[in-house]
């Protein structure tokens, strides 16, 4: 154990020293990630400490310029702290639901019927695209609520409050569950027209129902 409290310093594989901070709080030891000098190693402990102890610290008032923790690191202490839950996944716990933040301003939300899930694995954003790794694989996230990949926003789903990052189940409104069938109009009748995409969009036909118009395709 360091001289400072809550610094360790560590080697890397070329010899030279670096620093890693840990805290205690509640019996729970917590990592709060690698530093390369030990002043901002244990400047970064006595941030965790300010936000495990103090409840004017809350994840509102997370300053990017001045924090050495993540953004996501103090999502998970200010949980910690209020909820008495610790998650390595920066969640936290409202009622009946969790929020997921993936920065500030972008915050997902989810059931808690979903919390296991999304406790123990990593939400990523890359390209617009929202992915979580499964057993290896990229899962694209919209598709675990029935959307398909590359369905279109108010044709084939939509969300009923407009908050695209609102994943609670009754929030998403699947309209069209099958692919190549899609809700539409014809002879000023509501119907199902099934599609099949050869060198462009050919028409199969209509129908009164998707299970109809799915079988089909």
């Amino acid at each position: 154990m360091g001289k400072v409290k809550g610094v360790y310093r560590a080697t890397r594989k070329d010899g030279s020293d670096y620093y890693r901070a840990s805290i205690t709080f509640r019996g729970k030891h917590i990592s709060l990630g690698s530093f390369d000098t030990e002043e901002e190693c244990h400047n970064a402990y006595k941030e965790a400490e300010d936000i495990l102890y103090d409840s004017n610290e809350t994840i509102e008032n997370f300053n990017e310029s001045k924090a050495l923790l993540s953004y996501q690191k103090r999502v998970s202490l200010v949980n910690f702290r209020d909820n008495k839950m610790y998650f390595k996944t920066p969640i936290f716990l409202q009622k009946n639901y969790f929020t997921y933040h993936l920065s500030p301003k972008e915050i997902l939300k989810f059931d808690i019927d979903d919390l296991f899930f999304y406790s123990t694995r990593t939400i990523m954003k890359r390209q617009g695209h929202i992915f979580v790794a499964d057993y290896g694989m990229q899962v694209n996230l919209p598709s675990r609520y029935g959307i398909k990949n590359y369905a279109t926003e108010g044709v084939d789903y939509y969300f009923k409050n407009n908050d695209h990052y609102d994943f609670r189940y009754e929030n998403v409104v699947v309209l069209n569950k099958y692919n190549g069938v899609s809700k539409t109009v014809y002879k000023k009748n509501d119907c199902y027209v099934a599609k099949l995409h050869v060198k462009g969009n050919v028409v199969i036909g209509h129908y009164q129902n998707e299970e109809d118009a799915a079988i089909a395709y």
